[in-house]
């Protein structure tokens, strides 16, 4: 049971790691893009860069949280840990990790909240029109898998989910 769970988790935390690196792409060729057409001999731009660019950053940010996550690639404070006994270290560590998944879990929540609201009220993008409710959604999705991957972490103490 618990390889399976491993492997469905994995997969998605590599499905969304591929999503956050297309982010990227769209961010760099939008931006190349509307530098390209404001030169002076062109003088055009790309109407709803911003709105297209600030979209793929949160959608890039968020999607390559789990995949952070799941490498244990964020900073911590290993000076402070490492001078705690092993029993302290065990303790801190699954206090930081349940209060992690608090977090993430709530923010999930709150992102699926966000998004009905966004839904309700029909609102769009100013220059496109684009409508927003699904990217708190995706946000949502992001928290949520990386709940899962601290439980992982949690089943699994001192090795990473992911290879980097």
């Amino acid at each position: 049971m618990l390889e399976w769970y491993s492997r469905i988790v994995t997969a998605l935390v590599l499905a969304l790691a591929a999503v956050a690196g297309a982010g990227i792409l769209v961010m760099v060729a939008l931006t190349c893009t509307d530098v390209f057409l404001r030169l002076p001999f062109i003088n055009l731009s790309l109407r709803g860069a911003v709105e297209l660019v600030e979209m793929a950053g949160a959608i890039t940010i968020s999607c390559a949280l789990p995949y952070t996550t799941a490498v244990k690639g964020h900073v911590t404070v290993e000076f402070f840990f490492q001078r705690l006994s092993r029993r302290w270290r065990t303790a801190v560590d699954t206090v930081s990790r349940s209060l992690g998944m608090a977090l993430f879990g709530t923010m999930a929540w709150r992102f699926v909240k966000y998004g009905g609201a966004l839904h309700s009220s029909g609102r769009v993008t100013p220059t496109l029109e684009i409508p927003i409710f699904w990217l708190p959604h995706v946000l949502a999705a992001s928290c949520a898998l990386v709940v899962l991957v601290i439980l992982h972490n949690m089943l699994h103490p001192g090795r990473e989910m992911i290879r980097p």
